[in-house]
Order: structure tokens, then sequence, then C-alpha cells
């Protein structure tokens, strides 16, 4: 997608406050066309629970933007956003490590590239700074995420018709591959996809039954206001999805379909995914392993997984509260506040789920700047999208209590004529968003 650029006399100033990804996404759609950009980021005048340097764009949960196969509806979000040029997704690409169809990056390098792209870029200016009132009449986009400090919380809710919603988050731990039992431990995707980038621990029924009698009866950090507390289904913390059912685990992060244990010819009673989370090999993360956990009972508890008795965690699993706000009460389809047309919003504070939607978000935000800049009327893009069903979903009033939302196939709206065959409904929901996308793309240059 092109990019016009402005002239001097005619460049817009905007401010950016978070350098998180979607915070960088927008910076740097907006410097590439020529506005300057200040971009404020608390780390390290401020930290955070989950952060764990100051690095721009840095990862605090898994390490994989999901799969690239254009059958999936992170794929198709994935071509949108190659199709307007997303810089991020280039950069991620840059970063990767062995990861079958998904795209698995290593954290360092990707955020050592974010931050060096973005510090280096001439119409940006970092400050490490922590902002905690918003300004009035500054064209700003927010994009501080689900950690946003109260302070600035606080000056955000005086824009917002009622109160901001939060939810709780929690982290998988990451283990050293060198501490895991290889005698054990076996190579493979499930059903052979990818290239064996798993590596997978099998219990038997008696082991499993052990780590879930653990599991249950290991002490959790204590979370306040729980009675407010409403978990993301898509991050939910290992202990409470045991908590539903003793086979409810079997039947989500550790399900063994569509593996075979070489050691007895055989398929697991469970087990328990490692993905490759640094280039080296050396990290690994526990695939859909988020806990709310205390360290001490993590170490004990993950240890009883056969292959991980020895196991070394660099990175315990954490819980963080994740702030939103009331999106479809509060936000235009462009993503500016409905009570302040001079401020967007865009990541996670939004109200959409997950790393590429966050990306997508700050690059909508720009676009919306551009916009308004130009003095033209932004058009979200079509909902046959994935980018336009997102969106929809976030200004859709008729959810009282909105939850984040990754992008699905399940937002998009039915087929004219839909095919009976699973796949084939899928492809046939990819070409059209694939149509759509191009028809917008057209409109917005």
């Amino acid at each position: 997608m092109p990019r016009g650029e402005l002239t001097d006399s005619q460049s817009g100033r905007v401010h950016v406050i978070g350098g998180g990804l979607a915070g960088c996404e927008a910076a740097l759609q907006l410097a590439d066309r020529g506005f300057r950009v200040r971009l404020s980021e608390m780390r390290p005048v401020r930290t955070t629970p989950a952060h764990r340097s100051e690095r721009l764009g840095e990862l605090v949960c898994s390490n994989t933007f999901k799969s690239e196969r254009p059958d999936t509806s992170s794929g198709a979000l994935k071509a949108e956003l190659d199709r307007l040029g997303c810089r991020l997704l280039s950069l991620a690409r840059q970063a990767r490590v062995p990861g079958g169809h998904a795209l698995a990056i290593d954290r360092e390098v990707f955020s050592a590239l974010v931050t060096q792209t973005i510090e280096s870029h001439p119409a940006i200016e970092v400050h490490r700074e922590e902002v905690t009132e918003l300004e009035v009449g500054e064209m700003t986009i927010l994009a501080t995420g689900p950690l946003t400090s109260p302070a600035l919380t606080e000056s955000l809710e005086k824009w917002l018709e009622n109160d901001g919603l939060f939810f709780y988050d929690a982290i998988a731990p990451s283990v050293m591959v060198d501490s895991v039992d290889q005698d054990i431990v076996f190579r493979a995707s499930r059903y052979g996809k990818g290239e064996a980038d798993y590596l997978n621990c099998p219990l038997n029924k008696d082991e499993y039954e052990r780590f879930v009698d653990a599991l249950l009866s290991a002490e959790q950090v204590e979370v306040k206001d729980f009675d407010k507390a409403a978990y993301f289904q898509g991050c939910m913390p290992i202990e409470i999805i045991a908590s539903r059912g003793r086979e409810s685990l079997r039947f989500g992060p550790m399900r063994p379909v569509g593996l075979e244990d070489p050691r007895t010819g055989r398929r697991p009673w469970a087990v328990v995914q490692l993905r490759q989370e640094t280039r080296d090999g050396t990290l690994y993360g526990m695939v859909g392993f988020q806990t709310q956990l205390k360290y001490g009972a993590q170490a004990e508890v993950f240890r009883l997984i056969p292959g991980l008795a020895g196991a070394e965690f660099p990175r315990l699993g954490s819980l963080h509260r994740n702030l939103f706000v009331d999106a479809p009460r509060n936000l235009r389809a462009d993503l500016s506040l409905k009570s302040n047309s001079q401020l967007w919003l865009a990541g996670q504070i939004t109200g959409c789920e997950g790393y590429m939607e966050s990306v997508a978000s700050g690059l909508v935000a720009a676009l919306s700047v551009v916009h308004r800049w130009q003095g033209r009327q932004f058009l979200p893009p079509p909902r046959e999208t994935m980018l336009g069903a997102l969106l929809s979903y976030l200004r859709d009033q008729t959810n009282s209590r909105p939850q984040p939302m990754n992008v699905n196939f399940g937002l998009l709206p039915p087929l004219d004529e839909p095919p009976r065959n699973k796949l084939q409904r899928k492809q046939a929901y990819v070409e059209r968003a694939g149509r759509r996308m191009a028809e917008w793309v057209e409109t917005i240059q």
C-alpha cells in the first residue's frame, strides 16, 4: 500500500502513549506517512508486573503470533495486514523460530528489532516517561495495553461513560530445554503437521490423575476483587480449567489427539506440549499452561510431569490485572472516543485480545488519524474481512458486558451459499475476506 508523505508545512504531530505492539505499529505507520510522532513509554521509569525489560514491543505471554496458514482466521488476518503494509508483522518474521505453521518468534530478537526500528526513525521521538494525564486538544493514540498505570487509568475514566472493565490474565512458564529429560519427551507435531517442532511430555492415566490432584490442591495467588474477575477464555489459568472437571485438561491444553508416544507406539493418556521460544532453541514454553499458582507450588507441581522432573524454570507463570474499556459504548468505529474525538484507543485496552489483533488495532488507529488530518471520513473495513469483523465486535452494543476477543470465523457474517465441508467453508470465508479487503484498500488510498 503506497504511503503518501506530508510536506513539512503539512506535517501533523501525534502523541502515541505506550510502546507495546499497538503503539509501535501506530507510531511507525504515522511516521512513514510524514507525521511527527512522540512515543511515550513509561518503562523503565515505572515497571509493570509482567514486563521484564525496557525494550519496545516486548511480548509478555506466549511467543507465537499464531498460525500463518491461509485457511485459519489468524492466517487470514495476517494476509490482510500484509496488504495494509503492517510493519511489525515483517519484523516478527525476521525473528522467527521453528513453530510449525505458527509464527513463533524469539522474544529478545523481536523486541530488539522493534526498539531499533522505532529509535532510528527520524520522525519518531521516544520519551521514557510516565504519562499521568491526557492532554485536551492533542491528537493522541492511547495504546498502554491492559497494564495501564493507575494515574493514567483515572485520567481516561474521566472521558468514559461508565467505569472501565477489567479481567485477569495469566502467563505460562518457560523451561530450559537442557533440563528436560530427552529419554521421556518426544518431538512431534499433532497429526504430523509442521516439522516436529514441539516437545511432548506424555502422561499415562495414573500420572495424569496424580498431576490433577497436585494441581487442584496447590496454593494459588490471591486475586483481589475476585468477585469481579472475568478470565478470558483463551488465556484461562490451568488450575481453573482443572476445577471444572477431572477430564477437562485432557480435552483442553493436555489433549493427546494426533500424537503417538514412540516408546509405546500408542497415543498417551494426556500430553503437555513445549514450544520453542528462542532462536537458539534453549528456551521452551509450556503451551496452554497459564497459571496463578504461587511460584513454589508451580515448580513442585509441574515437575510431576514426565520429562520435567529436573526442569529449570527461568520464567514462572504469573497473574496480572488486565484493563479494557467498554468499547461499544465509548468508541467510534474509527477507534476514537465518542467523548473526545482527538483521542484514539488501540491495543488490548480496546477489548481486542491477541498479539496480531493488537498490532492491527494500532494500524487502524493510525489510518484513522491520517484520514482525520486529511479531512476525510474513515470507514472501517467491511465486516466480511477478519479485521472488519473484529472492529464490528468492538462496537456491538447488543453485548451488555463485552469480553476480550480474538479474530475467529465466528465473527464473520454467514456465507450466502456455505459449503457443507468444514474446510471448504473456511476457505470460502478466507476468499471472501480477501476480495473485500482488496476492495476496501482501494477506497482508503
